[in-house]
């Protein structure tokens, strides 16, 4: 495993959403585990960054800075990059971060602000459905438009105004408050317990890409019902591919793709050796 340890995962502070925690875990404690048992059963881990990929006489070559890998198989579950808003400094955001006042994921963790204020910064489809997904987890829900400005249609604002979901102007400023955060919108100050950016995400598939791999319009990969890509031995998992963004989904399409790449190497070499 190549990894440059930037999981999404390790971005949630606690998730009540993932069998076998009663307790909820964090994204961190859980890609920790998850190591530690693959380390038990023989996996080697690489904190690297894979550059380049490229198609070989028998599977893929892959470089990653002064490491090179050659494979029969490669899995590809590199995720998506949350978007942030230009105005949020890296050292509030990873203060917010830890504090549980900026979050990414509310399938992961929107029990946590259970009847607490809660903005969302982002507008049109995407601003708008976040909104109302979190509007099932609290009645206190702010949806507050990027720098440029809200882009909603009026079937959309009446969706919002059923709901009881406030529409407030532009973001100009994050700050920190002890563990409320402070949203400047349009001259006025307004404080939340927590704070869910849906400004979307860019999808790394490049390394995909570089072999060929078929993706959707915003770069998703797309993949068959047991995780192949269009090319022989590349497979794909995760984030990066077109569905649900859940840690439990992604796992199971990691399992699904591991079983694939079992039977397909069998089919080539059926005995271990």
């Amino acid at each position: 495993m190549v990894d440059a340890g930037h999981s999404r995962a390790g971005l949630i502070p606690l998730s009540r959403n993932h069998a076998g925690f009663p307790e909820g875990i964090s994204g961190a404690d859980l890609l920790a585990r998850m190591r530690a048992q693959a380390r038990l059963y023989a996996a080697t881990f690489h904190d690297r960054r894979v550059e380049t990929l490229e198609r070989a006489a028998e599977g893929f070559f892959a470089s990653a800075g002064s490491m090179d890998f050659a494979a029969r198989s490669v899995l590809i579950a590199t995720g998506v990059v949350n978007r942030r808003p230009a105005m949020l400094s890296d050292a509030v955001h990873d203060e917010a971060l830890a504090n549980g006042s900026w979050r990414y994921c509310p399938i992961c963790d929107g029990y946590e602000v259970t009847d607490k204020r809660v903005a969302v910064i982002g507008t049109g489809e995407r601003g708008c459905n976040e909104a109302l997904f979190l509007r099932s987890y609290t009645a206190h829900i702010t949806l507050v438009a990027p720098q440029s400005g809200h882009e909603l249609c009026e079937a959309q604002y009446a969706l919002l105004r059923e709901a009881g979901v406030r529409v407030a102007g532009s973001c100009r400023a994050i700050a920190l408050e002890g563990k409320a955060i402070c949203l400047d919108v349009n001259g006025d100050r307004l404080t939340f317990d927590g704070v869910y950016p849906a400004l979307g995400s860019d999808i790394k598939s490049e390394l995909a890409g570089m072999v060929g791999a078929a993706m959707s319009t915003e770069g998703c990969l797309t993949v068959d019902a047991h995780q192949r890509t269009n090319v022989p031995s590349l497979y794909a998992a995760g984030d990066v591919v077109l569905g649900l963004d859940q840690i439990s989904h992604a796992m199971g399409e990691g399992g699904v793709a591991a079983t694939t790449i079992r039977n397909d190497l069998a089919r080539q070499t059926p005995l271990r050796r």
